[in-house]
């Protein structure tokens, strides 16, 4: 069952239910682009042709940001049962698939956090297979020969998940690229998730996410990098969840 908001058919899914549906389609090597859209995902949309075509092109699409569940509560009749974060798929991929012989790669990151964030899973799920990591350079995605290297790396190691963290909407659009050449599974978009898995960044507090704050949290930890996102671009939200509540109203 799906529910459709801005456009967008999202899954019905809890994350035990994510984590089956992925994990299923990894056995039986079904391959496409799972997303996780939050409210900064929404509002790129509005104005990106190319991101609405991959979403709409998707495997799964997973709701990631409370604001979009607790709409979905608000103007939907078949809500969306809870948040579905691209960061706690990750792990929780990582759990459910330890010791079942499925293969999982990083894409992503900064020099050595996909490792350093293989590495740390590794000890903490026995049997997980992770079977390999790729920091790409700034600009790869316009780089034939490391887009080569890359893809190569992949499809010498029987991938059965693929997880890549470049940031939206470069990492959706690398993946749409490249799909028809990548042996692999489902390929999950994660940004900043091997950052958190590494350690490296600090994720907020369980309480925090779950009342939906996660983004001041992010925010106040990286000022200067997310102030633009958050309260310039993201502010276009409210207007599109309005837009929403008065849809509803006029056809119920």
């Amino acid at each position: 069952m799906k529910t459709e908001l801005f456009g967008v058919s999202f899954e019905q899914a809890t994350m035990s239910s994510a984590v089956s549906q992925i994990l299923d389609a990894a056995r039986h090597a079904q391959k496409g682009l799972v997303v996780t859209p939050n409210v900064d995902h929404i509002v790129m949309l509005q104005d990106d042709a190319d991101m609405r075509r991959i979403y709409k092109g998707a495997l799964f699409r997973y709701a990631d940001g409370m604001p979009i569940v607790w709409l979905s509560r608000l103007v939907n009749k078949n809500p969306l049962p809870e948040r579905v974060a691209g960061s706690d798929l990750l792990i929780a991929l990582c759990e459910k698939s330890a010791g079942t012989g499925l293969t999982l790669y990083f894409m992503g990151g900064n020099p050595g956090v996909a490792e350093k964030a293989a590495q740390k899973l590794r000890e903490q799920y026995n049997g997980l297979n992770i079977v390999g990591t790729w920091c790409p350079p700034m600009g790869f995605e316009h780089d034939p020969d490391e887009n080569e290297r890359i893809i190569t790396d992949i499809n010498s190691r029987n991938v059965d998940i693929l997880f890549i963290g470049v940031g939206a909407p470069k990492q959706e659009k690398w993946a749409d690229a490249h799909i028809e050449r990548l042996k692999v599974g489902p390929i999950l978009c994660v940004g900043a998730s091997f950052d958190f898995a590494a350690g490296t960044t600090k994720r907020a507090p369980k309480w925090i996410q779950k009342i939906g704050f996660e983004w001041i949290w992010r925010l106040v930890s990286d000022p200067g990098r997310l102030w633009k996102r958050y309260l310039v671009q993201d502010s276009r939200f409210l207007p599109l969840a309005l837009k929403e509540i008065l849809k509803a109203k006029s056809s119920a």
